[in-house]
């Protein structure tokens, strides 16, 4: 009896012994089927909202090759408390990777701790996290481009004109009369955008005289503010406006015409992102050039990053350096704007 009791026991011992090893070798399932969180710091942003359209024609594609793709889009209206409520509700509506368009790209710590907590990887776009936040987990992914280079690429627009055109210099006194309209105050973005322009004006031997120097929060109708306030002050003395993006540009352009100023005496504008809008007044010959922000290229790289995440297939995806992605800005001028246009 106790034999027979025995070999019972040894039995079951294999066998658990065996389903414990065939479960050792199965391999732990990925879903087939992206389900997209996104959150902005304001869709009402141009260039924001351009990148968006082209993020959801990227993710038509990939459900056209057989990937299930579904995204649900917030909207953090400027406020980083939203923001961070905004990831809870999508983590808990069943997101399985977050986009994040960061209100305050130096508060990420509380998205990256509730992501980390439901272990949901995030790709962080457009607005780009501190370096040491970035550090915090490695399901944390970047997708932009370079502030500097399209920093500048927007001096070097601005010395090829002055350059080419002496009567930019209206008064002639040898010296290019200019205001900046900066995107917000402390951004990292924004404040390399300026310093690399003006750095890259002097490098090239432009002598600079700066009359302002204005926050517009990237907003057309705060630049155009900004802008009548300048020329309440120094008239036609200005020379060149250089923004931070093309709404500033476009703004500085509505004060002038607001207040009846001849061609005569416009100053060049030069913006960066090329919008669509801004694409079009460089057409027109309204705004001398722009610096194009590959929002294409980019939603291109989040939807693609998204879908390797969430199927196990992130080796397959080129990073720039590390876990980021970085796509080049290029110059527009009146001579090739035809080719972002189409």
């Amino acid at each position: 009896m106790k034999g027979k009791k025995r070999l019972a026991e040894i039995i079951i011992l294999c066998m658990g012994m065996y389903v414990l090893c065939a479960c050792s070798k199965q391999k732990v399932p990925v879903s087939d089927k992206i389900y997209v969180g996104i959150t902005c710091y304001d869709q009402s942003d141009t260039f924001l909202s351009e990148l968006l359209v082209c993020f959801k024609e990227e993710l038509k594609i990939l459900n056209q090759k057989g990937i299930e793709t579904t995204m649900t889009v917030r909207n953090a209206d400027r406020s980083q408390r939203v923001q961070n409520d905004q990831v809870k509700e999508l983590i808990n509506a069943g997101c399985n990777v977050l986009c994040v368009n960061l209100v305050d790209r130096a508060d990420p710590s509380e998205i990256i701790d509730v992501a980390k907590e439901h272990d949901v990887p995030i790709i962080f776009f457009n607005r780009e996290p501190v370096a040491e936040d970035m550090k915090q987990w490695d399901k944390l992914y970047y997708v932009g481009a370079d502030a500097k280079q399209s920093g500048v690429l927007q001096g070097e627009l601005a010395v090829e004109m002055i350059q080419k055109n002496s009567q930019i210099d209206h008064n002639k006194d040898g010296k290019i009369q200019y205001v900046v309209l900066e995107g917000e105050a402390g951004h990292q973005d924004a404040i390399i955008r300026t310093e690399n322009a003006v750095d890259t004006l002097n490098q090239k031997g432009i002598e600079l005289e700066k009359l302002s120097y204005q926050i517009a929060n990237w907003n057309r109708a705060q630049a155009q503010n900004r802008m009548e306030q300048i020329l309440g002050q120094y008239k036609n003395r200005v020379e060149l406006v250089l923004a931070n993006n093309d709404d500033m540009a476009l703004g500085a352009m509505d004060a002038y015409k607001k207040l009846n100023y001849t061609e005569a005496v416009l100053p060049v504008f030069i913006g960066i992102d090329g919008t669509d809008m801004g694409l079009k007044a460089v057409e027109d010959s309204m705004m001398a050039g722009t610096v194009y922000n590959d929002k294409e290229g980019q939603a291109r790289a989040i939807a693609e990053l998204s879908a390797a995440l969430v199927t196990g297939e992130e080796d397959k995806i080129e990073f720039s350096k590390g876990n980021y992605i970085y796509l080049p800005y290029s110059k527009v001028t009146k001579e090739n704007v035809h080719e972002y246009l189409n």
